[in-house]
């Protein structure tokens, strides 16, 4: 029986957030080569509170 071997290119796949209310908090970039996983850097986004309207004019009534 011979094995067949096929040459393949990595394939890089941008997953999540996962949930449209995760604002981006966390986003993986995979780099895979067939279903073997050859890297993954983690990118981390930032919670988005309305901090830059909060330190705005102070409120006045």
């Amino acid at each position: 029986m011979s094995i067949i071997e096929t040459k393949t290119e990595p394939m890089v796949i941008n997953m999540g957030p996962h949930h449209p209310s995760m604002h981006g908090v966390l986003r993986l970039i995979v780099t895979l080569d067939g279903e073997d996983v050859l890297d993954c850097e983690p990118v981390i986004g930032y919670l988005h509170r309305g901090s830059g309207k909060n330190r705005g004019k102070p409120h006045q009534r």
